[in-house]
């Protein structure tokens, strides 16, 4: 039979957030593959783990993921751990999970520490719906694409950045949403200096400026709200006459008094008022 991939999240900081399931695992797997061994050796070494570890990270994960898959095949378990959080988000995990999936190899995820999730219940932003975009592109036209589809998200946003990024990325983030937008700028998270600084995009751009930033950020963005896509919206159909308005629907071959429905509550008002309009143009 073919052995398990378990995917087991290590902390973010405090080592306390180290699950005994975890240290468990980790004991009494075949073999740990870790992002850094140089790393991963601090923290197993503090929890007196010896299991042998191996390298697996973005440089050698389709190589050493191939041979991962075999030594799973052959019924060894191995665990798989990250610097920190939880494997296969924004790291080489997922390339191997998808691996072995496509291998019929079970892998199951042991809970525990993520920064994306850490950071979002803290920042005081609406939880219930939210995009995890990770870190930027650093291609240019990739980074610009991305962040166009943001200006319209309507979910709370996390992002991942590096310290000596991160004006760099406020600013463009400022100039695409609107420097008006909300941010919770989250850092050194589960530590003893963790932060989450609230502020607006142009308001958190000038404080990092005047104090630059240390430790890895967590940006929790306000969503661009549903009340203010409406009144955009509402706002482009009022630069039009009715007439015009009117006409883009009939072009589409819709009836006129269903058109006339659709314009009267595009602009707000009722179909009574559309028709006494155009019978006053008449």
């Amino acid at each position: 039979m073919s052995g398990i991939l378990y995917l087991c999240a290590t902390p973010i900081g405090n080592l306390e957030d180290m699950t005994f399931r975890v240290i468990r695992t980790l004991k009494e797997v075949d073999l740990i593959a870790a992002e850094d061994t140089r790393n991963s050796i601090k923290l197993l070494n503090h929890f007196e783990i010896h299991t042998p570890m191996t390298s697996y990270h973005e440089y050698n994960k389709i190589e050493k993921g191939r041979k991962l898959v075999e030594k799973l095949q052959e019924g060894m378990n191995i665990a798989l751990i990250t610097d920190a959080g939880t494997p296969g988000i924004s790291d080489p995990g997922e390339e191997l999970v998808k691996m072995c999936r496509e291998e019929g190899i079970t892998v199951t995820s042991l809970p525990g520490a993520c920064a994306c999730i850490t950071a979002l219940t803290i920042s005081g932003m609406p939880t219930r719906r939210f995009a995890f975009e990770a870190f930027l592109p650093q291609d240019k036209k990739e980074r610009q694409q991305i962040l166009s589809e943001m200006k319209e998200e309507t979910r709370t946003i996390i992002l991942y950045e590096a310290p000596h990024r991160l004006v760099k990325t406020i600013k463009e983030l400022a100039e695409t949403l609107g420097g008006d937008r909300k941010i919770t700028i989250c850092r050194e998270l589960t530590k003893k200096h963790e932060t989450a600084y609230m502020d607006t995009l142009d308001g958190a751009c000038r404080f990092y400026e005047e104090n630059p930033p240390k430790g890895e950020c967590v940006l929790v963005l306000e969503g661009k709200s549903r009340e203010e896509m409406e009144e955009a919206k509402k706002a482009r159909w009022l630069a039009l006459s009715v007439e015009e308005h009117l006409q883009i629907y009939l072009d589409q071959g819709i009836e006129k008094k269903e058109a006339m429905k659709r314009t009267a509550k595009d602009r707000g008002v009722s179909k009574r008022d559309i028709y006494q309009k155009l019978i006053r143009k008449n």
